[in-house]
């Protein structure tokens, strides 16, 4: 007997916070056509609706601050607090990249490489929906940071 094998999604992938499935392109497709566009829309607002619906406001969390008697206690709370700012930080800067991205769907340059021009992919754009740069050329910018910064 066969058993069907269910495939797994991981529940912090962006197609499943966005409810969407990988895309299947048609043969002879045009790249970037309305479809995929629609579904790449999709993807960023959700993700970027999700991370709004996250915040929590820096009073929240100051409001559960304590004054703990015990140093080590104190320490933990502190770092738990920074923790969560660097969270949120990060977060801020993707509704940004999001944003970014959102504008580049408007003026019909999304989905293809900021540097050399050539098509990014949909798997890769899947995977990353703010990537604006080719496999090739994120490749040598990462090659490059690494000979700058050693």
């Amino acid at each position: 007997m066969h058993k069907k094998k269910k495939s797994k999604k991981s529940s912090l992938s962006i197609l499943s916070i966005a409810g969407v499935t990988s895309y299947k392109s048609k043969k002879n497709e045009k790249y970037m056509n309305s479809k995929q566009i629609n579904h790449f829309k999709i993807i960023l607002e959700t993700w970027k609706q999700q991370l709004n619906t996250n915040k929590k406001d820096v009073y929240d969390i100051s409001k559960k601050s304590s004054n703990f008697p015990d140093p080590i206690d104190r320490a933990v709370q502190e770092e738990e607090f920074n923790l969560e700012l660097r969270n949120r930080d990060r977060e801020n800067k993707l509704i940004k990249k999001i944003n970014k991205t959102l504008k580049k769907i408007q003026s019909k340059k999304f989905g293809y490489c900021s540097s050399c021009g050539v098509e990014i992919g949909i798997k890769r754009l899947e995977a990353r929906p703010t990537a604006n740069l080719c496999i090739d050329c994120k490749t040598l910018e990462e090659i490059r940071d690494k000979q700058i910064l050693g």
